[in-house]
Formats: structure tokens, sequence, C-alpha cells
């Protein structure tokens, strides 16, 4: 997928190995797995970029931190979750802890 590509948080959570690790995840709130989202770099003056504005998205996490956390919290687990069970657990850390 291309950078600012619209698709779903599942989508981009599935996905997460094939983005920039310097990108970010806006997505559409309520957060849920059917959230339209986008990757997109940051802006160097920080805030939204145009695509994320355009389509009303808000900031949900960076690609590289999305990653380190599905990474640890995988590992700490007997089996492999489901790409639907990941999203649900970053939609949780992206609420309550980041």
């Amino acid at each position: 997928m291309l950078s600012g590509e619209k698709m779903t948080l599942l989508e981009a959570i599935r996905d997460l190995g094939s983005f920039e690790e310097g990108s970010t995840i806006y997505a559409a709130e309520p957060w849920t797995a059917e959230s339209q989202a986008i990757i997109a770099p940051e802006p160097d003056t920080g805030g939204l970029p145009t695509e994320a504005q355009t389509l009303g998205l808000k900031y949900f996490l960076e690609v590289f931190i999305a990653r380190d956390f599905l990474e640890g919290w995988v590992g700490g687990l007997d089996a492999e979750p489901t790409q639907q069970e990941k999203c649900a657990r970053l939609i949780q850390y992206a609420t309550t802890d980041a």
C-alpha cells in the first residue's frame, strides 16, 4: 500500500510491516477496526497532514510505536493473535496508554 492511500485501520495494522517507520497512522474516531485510516509522514511543522485533515482523521500512533508494541505484546502470548485481536489491542493501547 502507498503512503496516503485510504484503508481501514485493520488493514493498516495488518500491513504495518510495509510502511516506513517514520510514518504515522491517522484514523477516524471513534477508533474501530473499520475506521477509515491513512499512513502518512507527520508534517515538519507538526499537526496533521493535509490528507488527514481533509478526511477528518486524527492522530492514532506512529508506525514504529505500533510495531514495537505489537511485537512486545505478541511475544508474551502462547499463540499468535488474529489480525482483529491485534487491532483491538492496539486501539486499546492508543486510547489508554499512548
